[in-house]
C-alpha cells in the first residue's frame, strides 16, 4: 500500500515549540541588564513572579531544567550525601549523571511501576547517617509530571504526606517540576499547593509553556543565594538574558490555560489508538500531554513503529525497545491531533496484524 507524503507532525517533545510572533515581540522589546550582577530587570521580575506563585522567597533563572535540577539538588545534598528518587526519575536517568559527576551526590531509588507517587515507598528508603561509614539521606526528589511513565501526576495528598514525613526526619524535598504547570492545570491544584510541599522547585518555561529557553529554580533566600553561587561555578551565569526571560513572562501571561488543549489532544490520540489495538495504550493513564505507546505489548518493535510513523508524517521517539512516546504541545493543533490519531491507529492495527 502506498501512502502519500503528509506534512510532518512533530510529537517527539514539547521542547520543540517555537515562540509565537507576539512572544518574539516581547523578547525584542525586553528591558535588559547584566544578570550576573543581578541587574537584569526582566529576569528579576520573572524570578520574583515565579517565587511568589510557588509561595517561595526567591528564584533563579537558568538556561535549562537540567541546570535548575542540578542546583536544586546540590544546595541540599553535600558531597557523598544521599539523594532518593524514583527509579526512572529524570534527575537520575536523563541528566548525564551530572549530580554524581559534578556535585558528588550518591543516590538510591524506589520503584513505581506506573510512575505514581507513594509517600510510603519513598520514605521507606530514607536512612540516617550512622557511625563513620553509613551515608545519610539528605534529600528526596519527586517529579511532577513523571516523564517516563507518560506524564503521570503526583497526587497532592501523597506529596503533602511525604512532606510531613520528611520534615519529621530533617530531610529536604526537591521537585523536578519540568511540567508542573501541566500537573496544576490537569489536577486543579495551584502553584502554591505544589510549592508548599518542597524546599526547592525547578520549573521549565521551554516545554508546554512555549518559551524557547529557560527554567527557574525557586526556594528560600538562603538556598537560592547558594544556587546563584553554584550557577556561576558551573558556568551558567548569563548577561543580558532578559530577552529570554521576557519569553517566560509572556508564556505565564498567555500559555497557562491552553495547556488543557494539549491534554485533550493527547487523550484523543490515546483513545483512537486504543480503539484500534487496546494493547498499545491504556487511555486512563494519559493524564496530561504525554502518551506512551506500548508497542511491545502487541509484538511490535518501538524503533520499527517510530520509523513507520515518520514515513507517514508523524514523528515519535522510541523510548526503549518496547515503547514509543509522543508529546502534544503548542504547535500541535486539534486537526494535527486528529490526523495523528487516525494515522497511528491505522499503523497500530497494521503492525499488530503483521506481528
Amino acid at each position: 500500500m502506498t501512502h502519500r507524503p503528509r506534512p510532518t507532525i512533530d510529537l517527539r517533545s514539547d521542547t520543540l515549540t517555537r515562540p509565537t510572533p507576539a512572544m518574539r515581540t516581547a523578547m525584542a522589546e525586553a528591558e535588559v541588564g547584566d544578570d550576573v550582577y543581578a541587574e537584569d530587570p526582566t529576569i528579576n521580575a520573572l524570578e520574583e513572579r515565579l517565587a511568589e506563585m510557588f509561595g517561595h522567597e526567591a528564584g533563579l533563572f537558568c538556561a535549562s531544567g537540567s541546570l535548575t535540577n542540578m542546583l536544586g539538588v546540590a544546595v541540599s545534598v553535600g558531597r557523598g550525601q544521599e539523594l532518593l528518587a524514583e527509579s526512572r526519575a529524570h534527575v537520575l536517568r536523563s541528566e548525564v549523571g551530572g549530580h554524581g559527576a559534578i556535585a558528588g551526590v550518591t543516590s538510591r531509588t524506589w520503584i513505581s511501576p506506573d510512575g505514581t507517587l507513594s509517600a510510603d515507598d519513598a520514605i521507606a528508603l530514607a536512612a540516617d547517617a550512622r557511625g563513620y561509614n553509613q551515608v545519610g539521606t539528605a534529600l528526596i526528589a519527586v517529579e511532577n509530571t513523571h516523564n517516563f511513565s507518560g506524564g503521570r501526576i503526583a497526587d497532592i495528598d501523597e506529596l503533602r504526606r511525604l512532606r510531613g514525613l520528611t520534615d519529621a526526619r530533617g530531610i529536604r524535598m526537591h521537585m523536578d517540576g519540568a511540567r508542573v504547570a501541566n500537573a496544576i492545570v490537569a489536577s486543579g491544584t495551584s502553584f502554591a499547593d505544589q510549592g508548599a510541599v518542597v524546599d526547592t522547585m525547578s520549573v521549565c518555561l521551554s516545554k508546554g509553556l512555549g518559551a524557547p529557553v529557560g527554567s527557574v529554580l525557586t526556594g528560600s533566600v538562603a538556598l537560592i543565594d547558594e544556587a546563584r553561587y553554584l550557577r556561576k561555578r558551573y558556568g551558567g551565569g548569563m548577561r543580558q538574558a532578559g530577552i529570554l526571560a521576557a519569553a517566560g513572562m509572556y508564556a505565564l501571561d498567555h500559555h497557562l490555560d491552553r495547556l488543557a488543549d494539549d491534554h485533550a489532544h493527547a487523550a484523543l490520540i490515546a483513545q483512537e489508538v486504543a480503539a484500534a489495538v487496546p494493547a498499545f495504550v491504556d487511555p486512563s493513564t494519559v493524564e496530561t500531554n504525554i502518551v506512551l505507546l506500548r508497542t511491545g505489548g502487541a509484538g511490535v518493535s518501538a524503533d520499527d513503529f517510530a520509523r513507520a510513523a515518520a514515513d507517514r508524517g508523524v514523528r515519535l521517539i522510541a523510548m526503549n525497545a518496547d515503547e514509543c512516546r509522543l508529546v502534544t504541545h503548542l504547535d500541535v493543533s486539534e486537526q494535527d491531533a486528529r490526523d495523528t490519531a487516525r494515522i497511528l491507529a491505522e499503523l497500530a492495527e497494521e503492525s499488530a496484524n503483521a506481528a
